[in-house]
């Protein structure tokens, strides 16, 4: 035999529990541990929970927990009951609200739980012990390997026994096997539903109150979907339009914004440019990110004008500075994001100027998908 608890231990509302250190926090669910039961004071209908009744309501009441090999004694207690107990990990006996706890080092397996009680009446009518008063009522909580058996009252002798047997005799029988696949899958439903409603109302609040269409919708988070924020139609049609098209504008994107900081007749940027077009990698110093970039800030060829952001944050920026990333944006491998990107760039080019840059853009379109012959 093992002591697992042996001395004072603090009850409230007449309640103490055993909980599986590695189940779900238990939430004093009464109906639900003695629901189908014969006794009222050891409550095991809920797997990897035990709920245990005590005379007392609130105060200390004399606890021992024992650990068995075999079955042991009963230790004649006035009122004791049994059942089937199987922890999920470990057990820990636990007062109510989980003030205090006490490891009971079960290993895993079946056990039969024995609950004593002795001087329950006495707890009752007492109802609450202060410190240093004697004591009323004690419990012997024993377990012990064995398989699972229905609960059973082993003997009655109190009235407030009495009580709580009858209470759990009036409680419906515990769900269904069936009952219980249903409850959960309501929940899961009703889990579903929830997070549907939270994924609408967070794409509302994205979109400004009215969602686009599911062409705009499943275009991946990135530069394109966000542009489609400020201009739904142009980004719809572009997506219907086609990689062919969509590279082609990205191009022809790069270059808006490359003529828009006066970029496009720069000898080296040119030749970038005319690589653009033709589909061939991008020449030095284009080849190497931090050489262009260098090249583009410390060339005298290179003009220098500001331009104000779109949401008028911060100072003025450096225009060719917002133009230069366009040219390698619209070399990305995927088309719809070499145009997000490409676009991105150019918007900023234009500055408070967008209006001409959607313009501009509008009719590249049209003038592409009239020329490959796509609607």
């Amino acid at each position: 035999m093992r002591i697992a608890v042996d001395g004072d231990v603090h009850v409230s509302y007449s309640q103490l529990y055993v909980q599986s250190t590695d189940g779900e926090p238990f939430d004093g669910d009464l109906s639900a541990c003695f629901a189908g039961q014969r006794n009222g004071l050891c409550g095991a209908a809920l797997p990897g929970h035990l709920f245990l009744v005590t005379g007392l309501h609130t105060g200390n009441v004399g606890f021992t927990a024992e650990v068995h090999d075999t079955e042991p004694p009963d230790p004649g207690g006035e009122d004791v009951v049994e059942a089937s107990f199987r922890p999920s990990g470990g057990a820990a006996l636990v007062t109510w609200g989980g003030g205090d706890w006490w490891d009971l080092g079960l290993a895993p397996g079946d056990y039969r739980v024995r609950y004593s009680g002795f001087g329950m009446d006495a707890g009752r009518h007492r109802d609450t012990r202060m410190d240093g008063e004697p004591e009323m009522d004690r419990y012997v909580l024993q377990f012990w390997p064995a398989l699972p058996a229905p609960d059973a009252v082993v003997r009655q002798t109190s009235a407030i026994a009495a009580y709580w047997h009858g209470v759990a005799q009036e409680l419906p029988p515990p769900p269904t096997e069936e009952e219980l696949a249903e409850r959960q899958a309501a929940r899961q439903r009703a889990e579903e539903e929830a997070r549907a409603q939270a994924e609408h109302e967070r794409l509302l609040r994205e979109w400004g109150g009215t969602l686009p269409d599911a062409r705009i919708l499943d275009l991946p988070p990135g530069s394109l979907r966000e542009f489609a924020k400020t201009d739904r139609e142009l980004v719809g049609a572009a997506v219907d339009a086609g990689p062919a098209v969509q590279r082609a504008l990205a191009r022809h994107v790069a270059h808006l914004a490359f003529a828009r900081a006066r970029l496009d007749t720069v000898g080296w940027i040119a030749d970038g440019l005319r690589a653009l077009d033709a589909g061939r990698p991008l020449p030095p110093p284009f080849d190497d990110w931090h050489a262009a970039w260098n090249r583009l800030l410390s060339d005298p060829a290179v003009p220098q004008t500001l331009v104000r952001l779109p949401d008028g944050r911060g100072e003025d920026a450096l225009q060719q500075a917002m133009a230069f990333p366009a040219i390698f944006r619209a070399t990305e491998a995927d088309p719809l994001e070499a145009l997000g990107s490409t676009l991105s760039a150019a918007e900023v080019t234009y500055g408070d100027d967008r209006p001409r840059l959607l313009a501009e853009v509008r009719a590249a379109l049209a003038d592409l998908t009239s020329r490959t012959g796509l609607p």
